[in-house]
Order: C-alpha cells, then structure tokens, then sequence
C-alpha cells in the first residue's frame, strides 16, 4: 500500500492557504497579494470550496516539523534537554522564561485557530457548493472533521480548556469562552466517528496526502489512549483505543519496513509504513506556513561537528544548531541493548569524515596532541561508551567518549538529515513529516491491551516493533515474554525519539514531572504541575471580553 501522499495532488497547498479566513499579513506576501483580492464568499464557489480545503491542511505545517511544534513536543523531557544554542529554553527549563508572551504559544493558537475557522466554513457552505458531485463534497467534509479533531487534539493538549468554535466566525469578535477539556475531547471523538465513516479507505493515485479513514481511525486510537488516563475517562477508551489500532494493522494493507533506518531514507518517503504525513518539497511556495519554511527538523538536533579539526560545515551533515541533547537516560539505557537492537547505531550518527584535510591539535581528545586527515578520513568517532584513554591514544582520530559530552558535543540524531537541501545554509527541508506510522500503532496497541490485562496481546503488539529492529540472527533475543509500563515508555523512546511525542506521551502518562526530575538534570528545578499544560497566549486573555478566557494557573 502506498502511503498518503501529496506531492502531486495537493501541492497547491501553500498558495490555497492565501485564502484561508483571517490570514492576511503585510509579512507575507503571498498572502497579502492573494487575499485582498478574495472575499468570503470565494469559498461557495467550485474554486473556491476547493482551495478552501487544500488551505485547511496547511496549519499542520505550523506544529509539524517546526521549531514551535518541535519546542512544544521534545523538549524538557526525560530523553532530551538543552542544547548550546537556541530560543524558547524556557520550555526545557521550565523557568522564568516561559511566559505567556513568548512568540510559538500564540502562532501555533492563531494559525490553528485560523486552520479551524476555514475548516468551519468548509463544512457550514458545502451544501450550497454547486459544480461538485455530492460524493465529492462528502468527502471533502469528512477530511475537515479529521483536520479540526487534528487542530483541537493538538491544542487540547498543550493548553488546556479550549475555545471550542464549531461554525464560522466571519468577523472580528472579542466573545470567547473556555469549555472543559472532557468537552473538546467529545467534540474531538465526534468529528472522528464521523470522519470514519465517510473517509475513503485510500485515495486514488494522484490524490494522496489528504486524510483517510486509517488516518482517522490512528487519530482516534491516540486521543481515547489519552483520554483514558484523564480524570474524565470513559470506560471503554482502552478497548476502543485497541479496536482502532487492529483495524488499521489488519485492515489497509500497511507494513513494518523490514529495516528500521529505511522509514526515514528519503528517498523513500512513499513507504508502507506511513499512514498519514504532512507534505514538504523543495519548492518554498508549496511548503508556504508563516514564513514560507519546509521541514526544519534537520536543523535542531546536531552537534558542533562542522569547527572541530578536519570538519567544516557541508550539506551532507548538516547545518547544527545544537538545541537539543540526549540525556543520559536515553542514551544509556534506553538504548543500553546495542547488540541485539539495531536503533542505537541507525538512531544517532556516530562518525564524521573528513573534508577539510590538514593536521590540527585536537581539541576535547587528550589521548593525542595531534591529527591529520586526508579527505575521506575519519575525524570524529562517538563509540558510544568510555573507551580507554590508551585505546582512543591508538586511534587516528578525535573520540568523543561520553564523559567529554556537553552542550554542543553529543550524538546527534541523524532521522531528519536532508542531504538534497541546495547549499550548506539552507534551512528549508523537502522530507516529509510521519504523523502516524505503523510502528506507533503496535506500540499504542501494546499500552492499550497492557491497561486492559491483556498480556499476550501487549507482547505480540511490542514485538512486531522489537523483532524489526533486531540485529541478523537476534530476532529471539528482542522479544520479550511481559510487558509493563517502563517497557512501553522505554520502548516508545527507542522507536520514536525526537519525533514530536514524548512530551505529550509523558502528559499522557500523568508522568511529566517525575520523570523530568529523575532523567532530565536541566529542568529538575523548574519543573512544576503546572506545566502540564501551556500558558495561553497572552493576547488571547487580554483581548477576550468580560474575562471570559482566564490564564492556566501558574503562569
């Protein structure tokens, strides 16, 4: 099965966002040109209903693969925290700086809140829409559920009570009122059934990338797995959580790749392993959100490797802005089996070849004065333990053990690389961004039938995972027999590290703070429980009439 994908169908993403309500700024000039010429009526139209909903998928690119969303989703966890350089370190420090002021809180609210509003006025005008087949617009509808379940589940989250608007907003208004959490998660739930019930199980050839019925369906297993820890859970979450997850293993035809470090090969993004991803290429104009960005993902894990001897920056390994480091928790036992699994050595990059040959001093490796390479040489090899200081003396190059590791050396994670940027600056990324993949279903699986009592069920869901990632020959060692709740953290760690879950899994599991102060030394101190949610944006509290939007407490 081919996974959802837009490169050709909905590449007009970016340019149909110029029409989306309530998104004109003098900053952008797409949609400065583009918007003063198209009034609200655009959207009754055939044109306009279509571009409409090509324009509501493009919120999606203001959390994924983003540095706001990557902030609201990596950082100040048990398995990442600060790197030597970057903005928004209140959010792994969990100090003074996060404020209710700071920038990504109120353009991850305004371009979702605005994502919505268009999606509203999908739904409220469709059935005026002439020139479009019932089926089509049916259709069209049903995606614009799962996009404002998506928006709202996001939201959710991070902040809170909500907003909750479900029809159009067509002028300004200062009327807004916060609705309890379990409120939006029914709104959530209904949209999602709805969804399901329309959306197409896969799209034609030429229209991949729009929301599906398995993405709907992996949608909804996420948000009853996590409403089902809530104080407003329902009984039945973590059996309709395991139901949705068998539906979409059993029934599509997805896969597991047989090879862990070939999900993110990219030139492989149409893979069987993908359910549902959000769409970037090379073209600036087609990624367009905000700031006309692609995937940025490829920035903000790497190490300092491009000013250590033999090493200048190039496209291969990337521009690093060194704001995210593994903490030892990650990498020493999460990923402490690096013999029978595979994920340690495919996760992080390990060895750096030289190309600006020469002979330097050395500069973090004592066990030499000096080094010299010749293009192609190794300069830097990260082993992963303390090697001794004789055996790195033997070597001819730089060892970074894991006791010289700091704010700007450590293992860098190599997922997101994107070796096909044109120069050695370039920030905008062509890879695509996985939302849901397979092997988060078998993992959501396991968590939902280990809540349950089931642990037969838990096991075979957790080893599809495990045996995929063994080494040759070590498929028996990677199973296991049992599963419990450190199992699943840790395993959800080792599958998916750094893409934008961990902090919302640890939310999830009621968790955040304990598991800060044991594993992550940065934010041991700040961290509070009022961080289980963020502040709201203060211009939303401000701007709402007769205080109708109160600020989370804490903040």
């Amino acid at each position: 099965m081919k996974s959802l994908y837009i490169k050709n169908s909905l590449k007009i993403v970016g340019i149909a966002s110029a029409i989306m309500l309530g998104t004109a700024s003098c900053s952008d000039l797409l949609k400065e040109t583009v918007v003063s010429s198209i009034s609200n009526d655009y959207i009754a139209t055939t044109p306009g209903f279509v571009a409409a909903t090509n324009a509501a998928y493009t919120p999606l690119r203001s959390f994924y693969a983003t540095e706001r969303g990557l902030t609201m989703s990596e950082y100040g966890t048990d398995i990442y925290s600060a790197g030597a350089d970057g903005s928004f370190k209140g959010f792994h420090f969990y100090d003074s700086q996060l404020t209710s002021s700071v920038s990504i809180l109120a353009e991850l609210w305004d371009e979702t809140y605005k994502g919505i509003n268009t999606i509203n006025a999908v739904i409220d005008r469709a059935p005026a829409v002439t020139g479009i087949t019932d089926a089509v617009k049916a259709t069209r509808v049903a995606e614009m559920k799962y996009l404002r379940a998506h928006y709202y589940f996001i939201l959710v989250q991070q902040f809170g009570p909500l907003d909750l608007r479900l029809k159009e907003t067509t002028g300004p208004t200062k009327a807004a009122t916060r609705v309890s959490e379990q409120a939006v998660y029914k709104q959530i739930e209904t949209d999602l059934k709805e969804a399901i019930a329309v959306l197409p199980a896969v799209k034609a050839a030429g229209d991949y990338g729009r929301a599906t019925k398995p993405a709907a369906e992996n949608l909804l297993a996420k948000v009853y797995l996590t409403r089902a820890s809530s104080k407003f859970a329902e009984a039945t979450d973590y059996a309709n959580a395991a139901t949705l997850c068998n539906t979409v293993i059993a029934n599509y035809g997805f896969a597991l790749l047989p090879d862990f470090a070939s999900v993110f090969d990219q030139a492989n993004q149409v893979n069987n392993e993908v359910i549902f991803a959000v769409q970037y290429t090379s073209d600036p104009l087609t990624n367009g959100f905000v700031d006309n960005q692609g995937n940025k993902l490829h920035l903000y894990f790497g190490m300092q490797y491009d000013t250590q001897a033999g090493m200048q920056r190039d496209v291969v390994n990337g521009r690093p802005f060194k704001r995210l480091k593994p903490t030892p928790y990650l990498l020493n036992t999460v990923f402490a089996d690096r013999v029978n699994d595979t994920r340690y050595k495919k996760t992080f990059k390990d060895t750096w070849l030289s190309n600006k040959p020469g002979t330097y001093n050395t500069a973090f490796d004592i066990s030499k004065a000096t080094v010299t390479y010749k293009a192609g040489d190794t300069t830097i090899f990260i082993p992963g333990y303390e090697m001794p200081l004789a055996e790195r003396a033997a070597k001819k190059y730089q060892v970074l053990v894991p006791s010289l590791y700091n704010y700007a050396l450590f293992p860098t994670l190599q997922k997101f690389f994107d070796p096909l940027r044109p120069d050695m600056t370039y920030e905008n990324g062509s890879r695509d961004y996985f939302v849901h993949r397979l092997a988060d279903t078998y993992l959501m699986l396991a968590e939902a039938q280990f809540k349950l009592g089931k642990q037969a069920e838990a096991v075979d869901a957790i080893n599809k995972v495990r045996v995929r990632a063994a080494a040759k020959g070590k498929e028996e060692a990677m199973k296991v027999t049992s599963v419990d709740m450190n199992l699943i953290m840790e395993e959800r760690a080792r599958e998916l590290a750094g893409e934008q879950t961990r902090w919302m899994d640890l939310k999830r599991w009621n968790n955040l703070v304990e598991r800060v102060k044991l594993y992550n030394t940065d934010a041991a101190v700040g961290v509070r429980d009022i961080h289980y949610v963020r502040p709201i944006p203060q211009k939303q509290v401000d701007l709402s009439e007769n205080g109708g939007f109160p600020q989370n407490s804490g903040y």
